[in-house]
């Protein structure tokens, strides 16, 4: 009996041991015991590198460098190893670019940042959401620093073009996944790519260029044909700009916007203040004619004109479409037209300056360009010629990308004043020619968001996690870096998104194109339940 016992103890302290020994081994995996320390990573020796900083930093807030963009949104961040590098690729080359590590709770994967506009910095916003989410992250200024609308630093630099159009976010990846193994001594199991505008373009070269580069991509908005894009801006400022009588001020938007309310919100069957599908919408501008004298209510014959250059796009001298309209639904509100298109004054519209900027610096070389000089025929040609190689992320052709399992989300806002939504159905459709349909849909995924402006706001839906990742993990329709990760990590392909707006007293389901949300005919019309997905008709 004595001798059981002593038995029944020795198993049961055996038994104790095992599981401290087991419990240590969790807690020591658990506590990142990585494969490098973060300050050790400053020696690292990668091809056209040099790492400047590799520092732990301590969980709270971050303030930008300089007070870049992006500063008063970074705070309760985690503990996290901060990697500063420079890369020169080519003799011009300057690419400044950090690498965040989270100093526990690493999710195992590796997230790369975009940027919109003509970049210019870090967006460091980006990479503290990354960051709070579980993944490490990079994000670059993409070889030159200023600010989204300027364009000055690619006079007469061509490596620096080279480098803002696809190789900065190239090489960022690659040195950033380089910098991931050494830390926590392994490969990221997953790697995304997000972002919107510019950030687009860069997210849909990425797919095009480098399939290699990431596993799954979420591309907004993307300003993927970048030279055409240009033009169309040209186009809108000549409409508006030619001629001073055609100039639409910004007081008369919001009654050009109740015109179009009046005649397209309820082609859907809801009458929301939405127009849910504008490809339905048969505005004419000609019925907001002045009948009697100018007032802001009406638009004088000059105004209606240039209204109707806009809404058509810009065309050749043989009258073939270089880019599409702009689009009706999207004409008021902060992020609508008088900051686009029409500007606060003559000149003052983002639109203008970006286009301004382009051919200025990109195309003409020439600080002095006149827009009014601009050729559609003439000037197009030579921006093709000398920057869509660089600049242009439209190619058809994503065999390699599907090949290797790669998933890319298309999303645009169909009230988006700065790219017409219409170009983004453009490219979709050109890949379905290319790769055939069946194909297509086996690795991309098209949202077209009703109501809802460039990459963000508007009045209709627009929040359903398109701004960082993270968010609710298990509902992966409400979150679109979640609908990615599921379709990427355990195939599961999304049908549709839950998007929310009006501080969360709207809700609509965005269906993957071509499929449109419909009315079910009963029920709340702000409550996404009471819709269905169905072909467009």
């Amino acid at each position: 009996m004595r001798e059981c016992g002593i038995a029944s103890r020795g198993r049961m302290f055996t038994r104790m041991l095992l599981l401290l020994l087991i419990t240590a081994t969790a807690v020591a995996l658990s506590s990142s015991a990585f494969a490098a320390s973060c300050e050790s990573l400053s020696s690292l020796k990668l091809p056209d590198t040099t790492i400047t900083s590799a520092q732990s930093v301590a969980a709270g807030g971050f303030e930008a460098p300089g007070g870049m963009p992006g500063a008063p949104a970074i705070k309760d961040l985690p503990a996290f190893c901060r990697v500063i590098m420079e890369l020169k690729p080519a003799k011009d080359s300057d690419i400044k670019m950090e690498v965040w590590l989270p100093g526990s709770g690493w999710n195992g994967k590796y997230q790369g940042v975009g940027n919109g506009g003509f970049a210019g910095s870090i967006t460091y916003a980006g990479l503290a959401n990354a960051i709070k989410a579980g993944y490490a992250a990079a994000s670059t200024d993409t070889g030159h620093t200023g600010g989204p609308t300027d364009a000055k630093w690619a006079l007469g630099h061509p490596d620096k073009i080279v480098d803002f159009g696809y190789r900065a976010i190239h090489d960022m990846t690659l040195k950033a996944k380089a910098i991931v193994k050494a830390f926590y001594g392994d490969d990221p199991k997953h790697s995304y790519f997000g972002s919107c505008s510019n950030g687009g373009r860069q997210a849909l070269m990425e797919a095009q260029r480098y399939p290699e580069d990431y596993d799954g991509i979420i591309a907004g908005a993307p300003a993927n044909y970048w030279t055409h894009l240009l033009a169309a801006g040209a186009w809108d400022t000549q409409a508006t700009m030619a001629d001073p009588a055609s100039y639409i001020p910004a007081a008369k938007i919001p009654a050009l916007s109740a015109a179009v309310l009046k005649a397209c919100d309820a082609e859907d069957g809801v009458t929301d203040g939405i127009v849910n599908d504008p490809r339905d919408c048969r505005f004419d501008p000609a019925t907001m004619a002045c009948k009697d004298d100018d007032s802001e209510n009406c638009l004088t014959a000059p105004q209606v004109t240039a209204l109707k250059k806009l809404y058509a796009g810009p065309k050749n001298s043989k009258g073939e479409k270089i880019f599409p309209g702009r689009i009706t639904g999207g004409e008021e509100g902060p992020g609508g037209w008088p900051t686009w298109i029409t500007g606060s004054a003559p000149g003052g519209s983002l639109m203008y300056a970006f286009t301004t900027g382009f051919f200025s610096d990109m195309v003409f070389d020439d600080p002095k360009w006149d827009f009014m000089t601009f050729n559609f025929d003439s000037g197009l040609k030579l921006a093709d010629e000398k920057q869509a190689k660089n600049l242009n992320a439209t190619s058809p052709d994503m065999k390699a990308f599907k090949a290797r399992g790669g998933k890319l989300i298309i999303y645009h806002g169909w009230s988006d004043g700065a790219i017409s939504a219409l170009n983004t159905i453009d490219y979709y459709n050109s890949v379905s020619a290319a790769m055939g349909a069946n194909q297509t849909e086996q690795f991309v995924r098209v949202f077209m968001v009703p109501g809802m402006q460039h990459c963000f706001g508007g009045p209709g839906v627009n929040s359903f996690g398109q701004l960082g990742p993270g968010g609710p993990q298990a509902d992966a329709q409400r979150n679109i870096y979640s609908a990615l990760e599921q379709w990427v990590e355990k195939g599961i392909a999304p049908d549709k998104l839950i998007a929310t707006g009006r501080g969360g007293k709207l809700t609509r389901p965005l269906c993957a194109f071509p499929k449109t949300a419909k009315f079910k005919g009963t029920g709340d019309t702000n409550d996404e339940t009471n819709f269905t997905c169905a072909a467009k008709k």
